[in-house]
C-alpha cells in the first residue's frame, strides 16, 4: 500500500509538477486539476439534472439586464484577448509556420502567457451561457454542440495555461476571441429587445465564421506535421481531430437550421425580420424577446391578444 501511495504520489508530481511551466503553475485554478474538473462537474450537474428539476414548476427568469451586461463584458474581454494575442505576437515576432514557447520570464514571454490565462478564465466565465439557459428555460438550445464546445474548451485552455503558455497554439485563441466579439454583439443587441431585430440580419453568418475558424486552426496545427521548432508536434492528435469534430457539427446545426439558401422556407413561429423561435436559434443565443415560451402558445403584439382573450371570457 505505501508503495503504491508513493507511485501514485510520483506521478502526480510528474505530472502537475515538473512538467509545468514554472511561471503559470502557481496561479489560481492552474496548480491542480482538481477546482476546474470540480467546477465543470458542477456545471454540467446543475446544467443536466438539478437545474431543469428545480426550474420545472417556476416561471423562466428573463435576465434582460443580466443579460447586457454579461454579454458586454464578453466583448470587452474579447476585444482585448484579440489584441492582445496580435500584439504581443502573431503581427510582431510570431513565425506563422511553427512558433515555439518562450518560457522565459521576459516582459514580453510573461505578456503572452498572461493572455493565455485570461483566455482560461473566459472559458470558464463563459460556462455561465448555459446557466442562463437553465434559468431562462431554453433547454432546446442546450444542446450536445453546446455541452461539449463549454466543456471542453475550459479543458484545453486550461492544459496550454499549465504547460504550454505562447507559442503555436495561441493562434487558436486569438481567432476565438475574434469570432467571440462578433458574437457576444449579437447576443447583446439581441437581449436589448426587440426594436434592434432589424440589427441582427447577420446571425447565420456567425456559424459559417465559426466553421472558418476551425479550418484555419486544422490548417495552421497541421503545419508541425512538417516543420519542427519546440512546440509539440503531438499536440496535433488532439488539435486536428477536434478541428474536424467541431467543423462537423457546426456544419451539422448550420444545415439543420438553414440548409441550402435556394431551399430555405419560413419555419414554423418564424418572424419575417429574421428572428425566431427558441429551437433554431443560434447556440449560445437569446430568443426575440417579443416571442413567449411555447408553454404560453400565444404571441403577444402590443397586448391585442391578451386583451381580446379576455373580452371573449367575459
Amino acid at each position: 500500500m505505501a508503495l503504491s501511495n508513493s507511485t501514485i504520489s510520483q506521478t502526480y508530481n510528474r505530472l502537475f509538477v515538473e512538467l509545468a511551466d514554472p511561471r503559470t503553475n502557481d496561479w489560481f485554478l492552474i496548480t491542480s486539476p482538481v477546482p476546474g474538473l470540480t467546477i465543470l462537474g458542477l456545471y454540467l450537474y446543475f446544467t443536466l439534472n438539478w437545474g431543469p428539476r428545480f426550474m420545472a414548476d417556476k416561471k423562466p427568469f428573463q435576465l434582460q439586464k443580466t443579460l447586457i451586461i454579461y454579454n458586454f463584458i464578453q466583448i470587452i474581454v474579447s476585444c482585448w484577448l484579440f489584441y492582445e494575442g496580435l500584439d504581443a505576437g502573431w503581427l510582431r515576432s510570431y513565425s506563422w509556420k511553427c512558433q515555439p514557447v518562450d518560457f522565459s520570464r521576459s516582459p514580453e514571454a510573461m505578456r503572452v502567457a498572461r493572455g493565455v490565462y485570461i483566455y482560461f478564465l473566459a472559458k470558464m466565465s463563459e460556462l455561465l451561457d448555459t446557466v442562463f439557459f437553465v434559468i431562462r428555460k431554453k433547454n432546446k438550445q442546450i444542446t450536445f454542440l453546446h455541452m461539449y464546445h463549454h466543456t471542453v474548451m475550459p479543458m484545453i485552455s486550461w492544459g496550454a495555461t499549465k504547460y504550454y503558455p505562447g507559442g503555436h497554439g495561441t493562434l487558436i485563441g486569438v481567432i476565438n476571441s475574434f469570432v467571440h466579439i462578433i458574437m457576444y454583439t449579437y447576443y447583446m443587441l439581441s437581449a436589448m429587445g426587440p426594436q434592434y431585430q432589424k440589427f441582427l440580419f447577420w446571425k447565420r453568418h456567425i456559424t459559417t465564421l465559426q466553421m472558418l475558424q476551425f479550418c484555419i486552426t486544422f490548417i495552421h496545427s497541421s503545419q508541425l506535421l512538417f516543420y519542427d521548432c519546440g512546440y509539440p508536434r503531438w499536440s496535433v492528435v488532439f488539435t486536428l481531430p477536434n478541428s474536424i469534430f467541431f467543423y462537423y457539427l457546426f456544419y451539422d446545426f448550420y444545415y439543420k437550421a438553414y440548409g441550402k439558401p435556394e431551399d430555405r422556407k419560413p419555419m414554423k413561429h418564424e418572424i419575417k425580420n429574421g428572428s425566431c423561435d427558441q429551437e433554431y436559434s443560434l447556440i449560445n443565443g437569446v430568443t426575440n424577446s417579443q416571442i413567449i415560451d411555447k408553454n404560453y402558445g400565444v404571441f403577444e403584439r402590443n397586448g391585442a391578444a391578451a386583451k381580446n382573450k379576455e373580452k371573449k371570457n367575459e
